[in-house]
Parts: C-alpha cells; sequence; structure tokens
C-alpha cells in the first residue's frame, strides 16, 4: 500500500514540488519588485533571471547555484537597492552549494566573501555612497564605515554556508544511525534464524534421533531376543536396523549443517534437555520477573504420559504467547489455560492488553507463524486474534493426544 507523505512541516523541503514552488513564489517577487520600482535598466533585468530561474532545478542540480550566487551579487552591483527577490535568491543558492557539498565549505565562503568585497569596491569606485561630490578617500576616519556592507554580507555568507553544512552534517549522522539500526536489525535478524536452528536441532537430537536409535536396537535385538524366527523375518528386522542406522547418519548430516553457524562461535549453546510442560513454573517466574503478570490455570486430569513433542510444542506455545505479550503489551496481565481432554491438550493464553494487534498479525515476524507450525506438525490446529471488543490478544491451540500417545506407546517416542 501507497504511504501517505508525511505532514511534517521538516517534511515539507525534502518534498519533489518544494523546488518549484519556492521558485515560483520568488519569480513572481522579482516581477513585483520590477513593475513596482519601474526598473529599466539592462544589465539589472538581464541579471535577474540567471539569479532566479535556476533555482526552480537547484534539487535535481545542485551545481546550478554556482550560477546564481554570481548573478546575484552582479545585480546587486549594478543596482545598489538591493532587491528583495535577490537577496533571497543568493542566499537560497549559496544555501543550496553549501548543503550539496559542491564545494567544500572553507573554499565557498571564501570565493563568496570575495564577490562581496569585489561588489563593495566597485559601489565605492563607481561613487554610490554620497560624500558631497567628493571622492572617498581610504585611510581617512571612518573610511572603513564605506565596507559595512561586506562586512554584513560576510556574516551572511558565514551563517548560510554554517547552517547548511550543519543541516548536512545531521541529514549525514541521520543516515548513518539508520544504516546502523538497519544493520543491527539485520544482525538480530540472523542471530534468531541461527538460534531457531541451533533450536531445531536440539530437538531433531534429543527426540527424532532417539526414537530412531531405539528402533534400530530394537530391531536388531529381535533377531536375538525372539525364538524361532525365520529367516525371512531375521532378515526382514536387519533391514529394518539398517535402514534405521542409514537414517541416523542421514540425521546426524542434517545436525551438522544446522550447527554450522554455531560452528565458529567462542560459546556454543549447550546441548540441554528440551523443556517440558514441568517447566512452565520456571517460564512464568522468569516472566514475572520482568514485570509481567501471569496467572497458570488447568482444567481436567493430566494423562501419567505425554509424549515429549507434545509437552515440548505447547510450552513453546506459551513461551512465544508470553513474548509476545512482552513485546506488544507491556504490563499487560497474561492469563494460561491448559484445558486436558481425553483426545485432546487445550491452550489457552489471552491477555488484557491494546488490541486488536493488527501490526503484530502483519508484522510478518516467524512468531506466529512458527507456533501455527508447531501445532499443524503434531496434527493440531492453532488460532489468534483479538480476544475481544474490549482488545487484548488471544492464542488458541489443540493439540491432538491421543494419536501422538498411541505413537508414543508403540516406541516412536521414549
Amino acid at each position: 500500500m501507497r504511504q501517505k507523505p508525511s505532514l511534517r512541516p521538516t517534511a515539507w523541503p525534502r518534498s519533489p514540488r518544494y523546488p518549484y514552488v519556492t521558485g515560483v513564489l520568488l519569480i513572481l517577487v522579482a516581477a513585483a519588485e520590477v513593475l513596482h520600482a519601474r526598473i529599466t535598466s539592462t544589465t539589472v533585468l538581464a541579471t535577474l533571471p540567471f539569479a532566479v530561474l535556476p533555482l526552480l532545478w537547484r534539487q535535481r542540480e545542485p551545481r546550478l547555484g554556482l550560477l546564481v550566487v554570481p548573478a546575484a551579487l552582479l545585480n546587486f552591483l549594478f543596482r545598489p537597492e538591493l532587491l528583495m527577490a535577490v537577496a533571497v535568491a543568493g542566499i537560497m543558492g549559496l544555501y543550496t552549494l553549501a548543503r550539496h557539498r559542491v564545494l567544500h565549505p572553507a573554499l565557498l565562503g571564501a570565493a563568496a566573501i570575495t564577490g562581496a568585497l569585489l561588489v563593495n569596491a566597485g559601489h565605492v569606485a563607481t561613487g554610490v555612497y554620497d560624500l558631497g561630490g567628493r571622492s572617498p578617500a581610504l585611510g581617512a576616519d571612518g573610511s572603513l564605515s564605506y565596507f559595512t556592507e561586506s562586512f554584513v554580507l560576510a556574516v551572511g555568507v558565514v551563517a548560510t554556508v554554517g547552517i547548511a553544512d550543519a543541516f548536512r552534517s545531521r541529514e549525514e549522522s541521520r543516515q548513518a544511525r539508520d544504516a546502523a539500526q538497519r544493520e543491527l536489525i539485520a544482525m538480530e535478524r540472523r542471530h534468531a534464524a541461527a538460534q531457531e536452528r541451533a533450536a531445531i536441532a536440539r530437538e531433531l537430537h534429543d527426540i527424532v534421533a532417539h526414537s530412531v536409535s531405539v528402533i534400530a536396537v530394537q530391531a536388531e535385538s529381535a533377531t536375538y531376543t525372539t525364538p524361532d524366527l525365520s529367516p525371512p523375518a531375521r532378515d526382514g528386522f536387519q533391514r529394518i536396523a539398517s535402514s534405521a542406522r542409514s537414517a541416523l547418519t542421514e540425521l546426524r548430516r542434517l545436525l551438522s549443517v544446522l550447527h554450522a553457524d554455531d560452528a565458529g562461535a567462542e560459546d556454543p549453546a549447550p546441548v540441554l534437555p528440551q523443556p517440558t510442560l514441568d517447566s512452565l513454573d520456571a517460564l512464568l517466574e522468569a516472566h514475572r520477573s520482568v514485570g509481567g503478570a501471569v496467572a497458570l490455570r488447568t482444567e481436567g486430569t493430566r494423562p501419567p504420559v505425554l509424549p515429549p513433542s507434545l509437552e515440548l510444542t505447547a510450552y513453546r506455545i506459551v513461551q512465544e504467547a508470553l513474548t509476545n505479550a512482552r513485546r506488544h503489551a507491556r504490563g499487560a496481565a497474561v492469563d494460561i489455560l491448559l484445558t486436558y481432554e481425553e483426545d485432546e491438550l487445550r491452550v489457552r493464553v489471552a491477555d488484557d492488553g491494546p488490541g486488536p494487534r493488527k501490526s503484530q498479525l502483519d508484522s510478518g515476524g516467524h512468531g506466529l507463524s512458527g507456533m501455527r507450525e508447531r501445532a499443524t506438525l503434531l496434527g493440531g490446529h492453532l488460532t489468534c486474534g483479538p480476544a475481544g471488543p474490549r482488545g487484548g490478544f488471544l492464542v488458541e491451540a489443540g493439540l491432538p493426544v491421543r494419536a501422538a500417545a498411541k505413537s508414543f506407546a508403540e516406541g516412536v517416542y521414549e
């Protein structure tokens, strides 16, 4: 969706229309001054367009300021009664040159001040100053007053160049800060991706690899522990064991790839036991330690044995929901409800923060999609969205227990 232009006053000078609007206004002011003062000097009328018109394109071509500033000084030389449009044009041209670093600020300031001195000297030489018919005598008392206009112009030049250079430095600092912020965000995303890869590797190691190794051991031991086993059945068990060992080899290769990002780390993350539902108390205490309010409720009877994959998925969903609450609804109270049904574990996490948090749903992050993928892998489902008309955010998941428990009882999980 196309963004609306900013309405802030500071954003208007960066608009592509700004040079044209201000340039047209300056042209109208110059025309009004010429008509009002009935200026007929050919030199003044000839230099005026070169001082005003190029400012229309100053944003696209800043070097046009090299034409504007000399034209403004020449116009002032031939018309000591400085036109307001010419004065503004000179300042704008000088600001454009300094803002875009067409010349070094010191060189630009020195050149503009030299031009002001030459104009002042021209005024003195052409008798602009009325001394009762006498020529100005340099060195006489009060002769320095002849160069007052040079001093005023020099102050204006230094101020204009200084302000323009300060704005340029501030813009460069802002761009550098934005670039650093973007790089930091990119680094955080890469770090988060590396952590997720490491987490996937640990989960594969703790659950899948262990289960496949159990299959291999059971298949191999069956050939020795089962009496009167026929040769075809013995060969079948050996093929199962061989396939399981091949799968373990491929799995170890995959784990090495997932751990590749951690290979150069000085302190790689340790391989810890995966959390279960019994680890929720520590998770809630960690949430409370940073000022979060959270309550855990349970309904139904918890089965004596639950598959590790189901407990891990439920834990991760609660963990991600608490993380989102801290990130998007700081200070909100969170209510967690675990409902144990005959064939399903239902997880419900709701907070009373501001909502609906459309920015969270549209942010494109991996948190919500990751929770949904975890639930789908177990054959379950997950929904998230506004908790109600008064606000808040709600995450609900249904994780099947019966199918997972059956697989667990058969030895796929242990």
